[in-house]
């Protein structure tokens, strides 16, 4: 039961497209990453994903429109959604997830961003 300084956690890494826990609420686990470019398309059949936008601005692709996220600013995918993440002109955007502990990195779509480990900061 201690505070967590979200800036100092995301100076401990810069690896884009990898989510690093920061803590856990009941089945939930609570995820920093930071993301620049286009993820990949996929959905998760049966958990939600809420999306904080830190830094910067994020683009959720949905196949029939994109929603712009501002810092500050939340998005949440519905189970089931199909979504792809992505920046643009080079920016780095830093996000705060949370989702259940059973949500697949990449949902239902196997790829070389494929994250199947979190490390803990």
């Amino acid at each position: 039961m201690k505070s967590i300084n979200i800036t100092e956690k995301f100076s401990k890494f810069s690896k884009n497209w990898h989510p690093h826990k920061i803590a856990v609420v009941d089945n939930m686990q609570v995820l920093l990453a930071k993301l620049i470019g286009e993820f990949v398309w996929h959905k998760h059949e049966n958990e939600d994903e809420l999306f904080q936008v830190i830094k910067g601005t994020l683009y959720m692709q949905f196949r029939d429109r994109t929603e712009i996220v501002k810092e500050g600013e939340i998005i949440v995918i519905p189970k089931g959604v199909e979504h792809n993440p992505m920046t643009k002109n080079g920016e780095e955007v830093h996000v705060l997830l949370f989702e259940k502990l059973s949500t697949a990195h990449t949902g239902n779509v196997k790829h070389k961003k494929t994250q199947t480990h979190y490390p803990e900061i």
